[in-house]
């Protein structure tokens, strides 16, 4: 349960506040506003602004607690990154549910978190180091922030390292890419069993990942080109057998979503 409550209204008192491990951002709140055991301490992010949606050149940035729903009514959001999110959650979840919180506690199951995957977005993360607190408190100054910018391919499978006293102020994708989402699930409310995500660069480079199983989205093929997409997929969900499905039945859909991606954006 959450036993005390912060909302700071500058980055700098969250960063503070975040240098105690034992505090834990409050975007949407529809993970730590459930009934759990321990005693949680939260700093609500509501009034950093941090609810913007940019086109910065070929990019495009979301602020960490623009939510579901937000970034799904964007014109800028791509119609293909539309199908995901509508997957990802039902419109009550999606209007509270933030982008960033929902990276950070997605599993393999995803929609959300496959697509962001294969568009290889980047995640900016702020901070505050112990030391440069330090020379705040002598020197009666505003604290440097310092910024980090991973690729979600290196956040997904290590979220808790990557958290500890830092905060995701915002998530960055292309827009200059030809993108597509395929899916198969048992009925249309359903996460899918099996989504494909494939994004291609002007380059030729291609990205496929798939979700449906695991702890996290799979990331299938990054490549120079598009050739060996559908043995791609196959390879990576060979021992994906859960109680949704056996890795056979994954192999083999798989295979067919890669193609459906290819084909579409050819």
């Amino acid at each position: 349960m959450i036993t005390t409550y912060h909302r700071p209204q500058t980055l700098t008192e969250t960063l503070t506040l975040l240098t105690n491990l034992n505090v834990r951002p409050l975007g949407g709140g529809t993970l730590l506003s459930r009934p759990q055991a321990d005693s949680v301490e939260v700093v609500d992010l509501q009034s950093l602004g941090l609810d913007f949606i940019n086109k910065k050149g070929n990019d495009l940035e979301l602020g960490a607690t623009v939510t579901l729903q937000q970034f799904l009514e964007s014109e800028l959001c791509p119609e293909a990154l539309k199908t995901a999110i509508k997957l990802e959650a039902p419109i009550n979840i999606r209007n509270s549910a933030t982008v960033a919180g929902t990276l950070v506690s997605c599993d393999g199951r995803s929609p959300f978190g496959t697509a962001l995957l294969a568009l290889d977005a980047k995640l900016e993360f702020k901070s505050i180091n112990k030391l440069e607190l330090a020379n705040m408190e002598v020197e009666s100054r505003e604290p440097k922030h310092d910024v980090n910018i991973i690729g979600i391919g290196e956040f997904l499978p290590m979220r808790s390292d990557h958290l500890k006293r830092k905060l995701i102020t915002s998530i960055i994708i292309p827009l200059n890419t030809k993108f597509t989402f395929e899916f198969v699930s048992r009925t249309p409310a359903d996460k899918p069993i099996i989504c494909a995500a494939l994004n291609q660069w002007n380059s030729g480079r291609t990205r496929l990942a798939l979700g449906g199983y695991g702890t996290s989205p799979i990331l299938a093929m990054d490549g120079t080109e598009s050739e060996g997409v559908e043995a791609a997929a196959k390879n990576a969900y060979h021992e994906a057998s859960d109680e949704w499905a056996s890795a056979e039945y994954r192999m083999d859909v798989s295979a067919v979503l890669a193609k459906r991606c290819i084909e579409s954006i050819s």
